[in-house]
This record gives C-alpha cells, structure tokens and sequence, in this order.
C-alpha cells in the first residue's frame, strides 16, 4: 500500500510540474478584435506561466471603468483599441509610464504615441477607416456602390448604412473626430445630421459593422477597413470596401499600464511579449489584420496596404484630449444621436 501511495504521489507531482503553472496572474482589459484578444492571452500564458485573467471592452466602456475604478483599480494593463481614449485616460492621470525595452523596434508613428502621453501610451497599430458593403444587398436595392464620404448622406441609402456609437465606440469617434478635421466641425456636423437619416443603428462597439455587413444584415458599414477584409478573407466574397475619395481617418491603437495595477511585474511582462515579433505576429494569425507596430518582422501579406490611401493629417493630441472629446461626443449626442430617422 505505501508503495501505491508514494507512486501516487510521484504521479501527481509529475502531472503539476509538466503543466502550466498559474500561481501568478495579470489582470487585463483588451479593446481590439477578441480573436486576438483570446489568441494573445492564450499563447501568453503558455509561455510564461502566468494566467492572464482578461476582459473585452470597447474603448469608449474601457475609459469609464478605469475612470470609475481609479480608486480600487481592478486591472493591470489596457491594450488594443484605437488611441484616443488612451490619451484621455494618460490625461486623467490614470495610467502608468512606460517604455518597453524594443523601442528602437517600433515605427515611428508608435514611438510618436508614447512621446505624446509622456510615456504613458504606446501604438500598438494603425489602422484606416473605411467604407465597407454588401454587393449582394446592393445589387438587391439597385444602389451604387458608395466611394466617397458624400455618398453616404445621400437620400438614396436611407435605412442602409450602420457605424457604431462614438460615446462607447473609439473606432466611431475616430470617424466623427476624422469628419471634424477633414472639413470642419461646423460642416461636420451638417454632414452627419445628413447622414444620420440614413443610419439604421448605432452599435456598440465599430467591430460590429463588418460582421453586420458579411451576414447581410447591414447593407453598408462604416468602421476601420481591415475589418470587412478580414471577413472578405473568412469567404464572405461578397464584402467589398474602400477608403473615402476625399480622405479619410485612421487610428493608433493603444498599449498601457494600468495606475495602481495589483500585478505590476505581470503586466510590464505581457506588455513586453505583446510589442515583440511573437505577440504583434498574433494579430494576422487571428485574423485581425490591422499594421502591427514593430517593424523587425515580416509582416503578414493578408493585411491591407495602405498604399495609395488618402490620410488626413489626425491631430491625435488634440483629439485625445479629454476635454475636447467629451465636449465633441456632447454635441454629437445633442445635435445628431437626438434627431429622429
């Protein structure tokens, strides 16, 4: 019987040393496509041990848990996402500096973010916005495919067009922030009450659009471009996209520690495998095919070029200040959301 015993208990130390140990964990709030969010947390834990205990939010709901939480803070680290609620959270003191220690790895335009946040903020990627449809519903409605920004407050796509709500949606306050900066806020504005008869939903996050649109139940979206080639890619041939003929806007998503995170040691390790070749290389192996930040790998064929794309020079310092965001979503709720359709 002892013998039993001691072979038993050989077995079960056996069994606990070969798998993974998760008597360390670093709590996160992910932001981008939760296939990359699940994949990167999943791999992460396989190689180091350490159980990643991770949440999906918008941006937009992101920023007002960390905002409520500031006091108790209940994570360690916020990734993926575009950046400007990044930099309204940098603002409102409720991240942490740092650099990770590849900087000499990273684009220019992700450098830029943290030299803009004092550190706090980190690009992650970039990504454009874009105009996306269904051909199918399209050819059923007997309406021309839209190329510009103009196209979309047409009478004519009345009841077709879907984007998300920029109070929870960064990807939809990079539209409306872009709209601003691309002619003006006052005929911004203009423009979107247009547009806003036409609009079917505003949903809550803009990683909707592109799904809404490849099952056919919107006709057009309106969302960062790789989202409906993703689906195009899944075999929705049916999904086509283009960016905007007068320009358009784009995002840098965001990477940062958490002010006052429980696992602080945890979360610089993930943030670290998150900005190296392995955990940028996971965006493509998910099927989120925004541009990855670090520059020392090969990147991925199936992601969009952004060759011969229009971009608006984003002033992402100004529109991600706090002030000016809220000030922005304010007039949008009162002067668009509230109008009827």
């Amino acid at each position: 019987m002892k013998k039993i015993a001691l072979l038993a208990t050989a077995a079960t130390v056996a069994a606990l040393s070969a798998a993974p140990s998760f008597a360390q964990q670093v709590n996160a709030y992910c932001s981008t496509n939760q296939s990359w969010c699940e994949m990167a947390a999943s791999e992460f834990s396989k190689a180091t041990g350490i159980k990643v205990v991770q949440t999906h939010l918008g941006t937009g709901e992101a920023l007002a848990r960390l905002k409520a939480e500031s006091a108790n803070p209940k994570t360690d680290i916020w990734w993926g996402g575009t950046g400007d609620p990044f930099l309204a959270a940098a603002e409102e003191k409720l991240l942490d500096a740092y650099r990770p220690p590849n900087m000499k790895d990273l684009y220019d335009w992700s450098v830029r973010q943290y030299d803009a946040s004092n550190g706090m903020v980190g690009g992650f990627y970039t990504s454009f916005i874009g105009i996306g449809w269904n051909e199918d519903r399209l050819v059923k409605s007997k309406l021309p495919a839209p190329k510009c920004w103009a196209d979309l407050a047409d009478p004519k796509y009345k009841g077709h067009i879907e984007m998300a709500n920029p109070g929870s949606s960064g990807g939809a306050y990079t539209i409306v922030a872009g709209l601003i900066q691309l002619m003006g806020e006052d005929k911004a504005f203009d423009y979107m009450k247009k547009m806003h008869k036409n609009i079917t939903q505003y949903t809550k996050s803009s990683q909707a659009q592109a799904k809404n649109v490849a099952r056919g139940e919107a006709t057009i979206g309106i969302s960062f471009l790789f989202g409906f080639d993703e689906e195009r890619q899944a075999g929705f041939k049916e999904v086509r996209a283009i960016a905007p003929c007068e320009g358009t806007g784009y995002e840098i998503g965001g990477i940062a520690l958490v002010k006052g995170g429980r696992n602080s040691d945890n979360a610089k390790k993930y943030y670290d495998w998150l900005m190296s070749p392995v955990g940028q290389g996971i965006g493509a192996k998910a099927n989120s095919l925004q541009n990855p930040a670090n520059k020392s790998f090969k990147q991925d064929p199936k992601i969009p070029t952004m060759d011969g794309v229009k971009l608006i020079n984003y002033d992402f310092k100004k529109y991600g200040a706090s002030a000016e965001r809220k000030r922005i979503l304010e007039r949008w709720e009162k002067e668009v959301n509230s109008l009827p359709r």
